[in-house]
């Protein structure tokens, strides 16, 4: 299943046609999803200034990763563009996917204004730490994550 030149490697905007792929993909990244919540959860953010969905799609395979992006206007520092969620397909990673999609994400932040980006990746990603070093980013601070259900 590798992708055999990067040439034949599209990056273009999700469409709702690719919520199965995107499903499946989130749940290799370790979040599952059913179709039903990923197509709730495009359909809110995808006419949203804010948010972008990009996906890696190969003729060969299909679509073989995604990335969402979002723009995060805050108070104590300049406009960002965040990476919330990046997956690449087993099989696929390590052969240029994955940096087309950050690049494309990058792109689309500067065009928005956006003065730097930012991405958290769990302590136990260390493949993932590796990628964005090799992509320009800086480890800045460690911290802790809470979440409160609503």
């Amino acid at each position: 299943m590798a992708v055999a030149n990067k040439n034949e490697l599209k990056i273009r905007r999700a469409k709702n046609a690719d919520a199965p792929r995107l499903a499946e993909l989130a749940g290799q990244l370790g979040y599952p999803t059913t179709l039903a919540q990923l197509r709730e959860r495009m359909r809110r953010i995808q006419h949203a200034s804010q948010h972008a969905v990009f996906v890696a799609e190969s003729a060969k395979d299909g679509v073989i990763g995604w990335l969402h992006v979002s723009r995060q206007p805050l108070l104590e520092e300049e406009l960002r563009a965040e990476v919330n969620g990046l997956v690449v397909a087993e099989g696929q990673r390590s052969l240029g996917a994955g940096a087309r999609l950050l690049a494309a994400a990058e792109e689309w932040a500067c065009k928005r204004g956006c003065k730097g980006m930012s991405v958290r990746s769990n302590v136990i990603r260390e493949r993932a730490h590796k990628f964005y070093e090799r992509n320009g980013y800086e480890h800045y601070k460690t911290q802790k994550s809470f979440r409160k259900p609503l």
